[in-house]
Order: C-alpha cells, then sequence, then structure tokens
C-alpha cells in the first residue's frame, strides 16, 4: 500500500511540475548612491514558472571627484514572477544575498550584503527579452554608504 501511494504521489509530481528554463542578461546602468555612476554586469538564472533562482555579478565605477566608492557585488537571488508574460511583460520581485567589494581611493571594505527589488522583462522577439530592473542593496561591515540603489536596463536570453 505504501508503495502504491508513493508511485501515485511521485507520478502526480512528475506530471504538475513544469519544465526548466535558463536566461542570461548582460546589463548597464545607473547606481545613484551617493552620486549617479554607470554600472555593468551580468545575471544567469534557473527556475521553473513561478520560482526562479539567479546568480547576479555587478560592477559600479568609482567617481574619485565626487567621492563616489567602486562597488563590486556577487547576490544568488531569487525570484518570484509571472508564470508567463502578460501582454509581452513579465513582472518579477526579487531578493537575494551575497558578497560585495567596495574601494575607495586606497581604502576598501568587503562584507556581505542582501538586496531586494523588482523589474519587469518584456519579450521582444523569439528567446530575446528586454529586461528593466531595481534594486535597493543593504550592506553590512563598513561601507562607505550601507544602502545603494541600482536601476538598469538589459538584454536577455531565455533558453
Amino acid at each position: 500500500m505504501r508503495l502504491a501511494r508513493y508511485l501515485l504521489m511521485t507520478a502526480a509530481v512528475l506530471t504538475l511540475a513544469s519544465p526548466a528554463y535558463a536566461d542570461l542578461t548582460a546589463f548597464v546602468g545607473m547606481t545613484s548612491t551617493p552620486t549617479m555612476r554607470g554600472v555593468k554586469g551580468f545575471a544567469f538564472g534557473s527556475g521553473f514558472l513561478v520560482v526562479a533562482f539567479e546568480f547576479e555579478y555587478s560592477d559600479t565605477s568609482e567617481d574619485l571627484l565626487e567621492g563616489a566608492p567602486s562597488l563590486r557585488t556577487g547576490m544568488g537571488n531569487v525570484l518570484l514572477q509571472t508564470p508567463v508574460p502578460i501582454r509581452r511583460f513579465q513582472p518579477y520581485f526579487t531578493t537575494g544575498a551575497g558578497g560585495f567589494h567596495e574601494r575607495q581611493g586606497t581604502a576598501t571594505e568587503t562584507s556581505i550584503g542582501i538586496n531586494s527589488g523588482g523589474g519587469v522583462k518584456i519579450s521582444l522577439r523569439g528567446p530575446l527579452r528586454a529586461r528593466v530592473d531595481y534594486r535597493v542593496f543593504k550592506l553590512r561591515g563598513e561601507p562607505a554608504y550601507s544602502t545603494v540603489h541600482r536601476v538598469y536596463a538589459g538584454i536577455n536570453l531565455k533558453f
């Protein structure tokens, strides 16, 4: 009897499971804390219909004249998204954690941080999508700025 229940449950899970997918995003944008500076990076993700997991790397340039540090982040994120695009738009919410490295002149800080935000993936043609994203980073340790805001736009390839 237990074996029959186990087989029935396994069959149900396999029948209801959605296929996995992956996507890759290359992006450019702006970090606004404490001044507007360029940021570039990439993200690679994989997931199911509603839940996805993503690794993201970003590099924000330093502005010596304004006293704004460079910031490199590597974050692992969870995305909650609509299962399918709605009129070509697929909104999502994301949160995650990881590490960062900040440099301002000769001073450096390396520690951990968390982020949260959201955005939208916009279907263009076939597997090609545009992606717009906003994030708030909360940095631990002793960074020059513990809260950092970032916005970006990128090209996303779904495969």
